[in-house]
């Protein structure tokens, strides 16, 4: 039996990923001479366009009246990712407690992956589906409406830092990635708690 050497397939996808990526932009990366300001100014401009358009799905689009009893298991998956995403946060952190930086990558990519997906299952639960009214009166309201406050406020927040904490980790600047990544990652945390917080909440009362 043909045995694979280690190092001919590592080398083999770095390749692939040359051919796919572009050879000089991974080069650019790896040395960091790719220039931080314009990638985090894209950043920002693409976090503001997101945004916009999620307020624009929020409080302007009608749902459609065909989806009102169909694809109802989205809200439990949102939440479902969230929680996800928050284990995976706190095992990065564990791994980079303890200097694993292989280990820690990954689990920060696993959080990005249940984030990006919950995005996108966010998204079509609010097209097909619309708003959800919080039902709740007197303290609950209050409470929910709180939480709800600073959970979408620190998601607007927390969108643009995490792209530019993974840009500074992915071009090899760790010393602004550490900097940058005492605040993303609370913010971060959170939000995917909250997140399930939130369907709790609209479960118990609403659902």
């Amino acid at each position: 039996m043909a045995r694979f050497d280690p190092e001919q397939v590592r080398a083999c996808m770095r390749r692939s990923l040359y051919d796919f990526m572009g050879c000089d932009l991974i080069v650019s990366m790896e040395r960091g001479e790719i220039s931080p300001r314009p990638v985090i100014g894209a950043i920002v401009v693409a976090s503001g366009v997101a945004v916009s358009f999620l307020l624009w799905l929020l409080y302007v689009h009608h749902a459609p009246s065909d989806f009102a009893g169909r694809w109802i298991f989205l809200p439990a998956l949102n939440a479902l990712l969230n929680g996800l995403c928050a284990i995976a946060l706190c095992v990065g952190l564990y791994f980079i407690k303890h200097r694993n930086k292989t280990a820690h990558r990954t689990s920060m990519l696993l959080a990005f992956a249940f984030s990006s997906i919950f995005l996108v299952s966010y998204i079509a639960n609010h097209a097909l589906h619309g708003d959800t009214i919080f039902p709740g009166h007197g303290l609950v309201r209050t409470l929910y409406l709180s939480i709800l406050a600073s959970h979408i406020i620190l998601s607007i927040v927390a969108l643009p830092m995490v792209l530019t904490t993974f840009f500074f980790s992915l071009t090899g600047r760790f010393s602004m990635h550490r900097k940058i990544a005492r605040f993303t990652f609370p913010i971060w945390l959170y939000v995917s708690i909250t997140g399930v917080v939130v369907f709790v909440f609209l479960k118990a009362y609403a659902y």
